[in-house]
């Protein structure tokens, strides 16, 4: 499925209007960039690494720095909307030529982000950054109609430490409906931590039975 993050990539790679034909290196990673993005989500990182390098390296042969500085942080949004406690490596080595709103949107990613930033995010997340409370940052990540972008704000709060109960159950019912294995998991075991946590012993049980049944156990 395309989803707005991997669209307003393309929008980037196609342009726009009546133009002429579109090159095949802009094809072709949009293509690879999608498949990625897909194969990640569904815990499919042998495939994921490969069309990413395939994507990157199409971009990459044009020396568009802005252009792979984007696709850089579709990868970075991928893991936080799979709760990756990872380095962004690859944005990271291009940050001398980021812009504001690259650097704002890397640091919201991993939840880092100042208030003050929310208006050089992407449209959907904004308003997840700019919530004055964290029920009503999780009703902004609530609100945006894209699961993908969904996802990624819903991961965003949790690295920032305000992830409520309500967002928990949102993200994992967002990545159950998409069918996205990698991101389920993660939410599922957040769950079932904040459980055990708390001492509700049967909740935990559920929660890990329904993660032994997404790992095919």
């Amino acid at each position: 499925m395309k989803n707005t993050i991997i669209v307003g990539a393309v929008l980037l790679l196609a342009g726009c209007g009546s133009a002429p034909p579109v090159p095949d290196w802009k094809m072709n990673a949009q293509s690879s960039l999608q498949r990625a993005t897909d194969a990640y989500l569904e815990g499919k990182d042998a495939i994921e690494k490969n069309e990413f390098t395939r994507a990157r390296g199409e971009i990459g042969a044009t020396g568009k720095v802005d252009l792979v500085i984007r696709a850089e942080l579709i990868r970075c949004a991928l893991r936080t909307a799979a709760l990756a406690f990872e380095p962004c490596a690859g944005f990271e080595a291009l940050r001398a030529d980021a812009t504001p709103a690259d650097v704002a949107y890397a640091a919201y990613l991993a939840g880092a982000a100042r208030p003050d930033d929310a208006a050089l995010l992407p449209e959907p997340q904004r308003a997840v950054l700019a919530a004055g409370s964290d029920q009503a940052a999780a009703a902004a990540a609530q609100a945006i109609g894209d699961p993908l972008s969904r996802l990624v704000a819903a991961g965003a709060l949790f690295k920032a430490n305000r992830a409520t109960p309500e967002l928990l159950a949102m993200a994992v019912e967002t990545a159950s409906n998409q069918g996205w294995r990698r991101s389920l998991l993660a939410w599922l075991n957040v769950q079932a931590l904040r459980a055990e946590q708390a001492g509700a012993v049967d909740e935990a049980a559920r929660v890990r039975r329904r993660m032994a049944l997404v790992e095919g156990k």
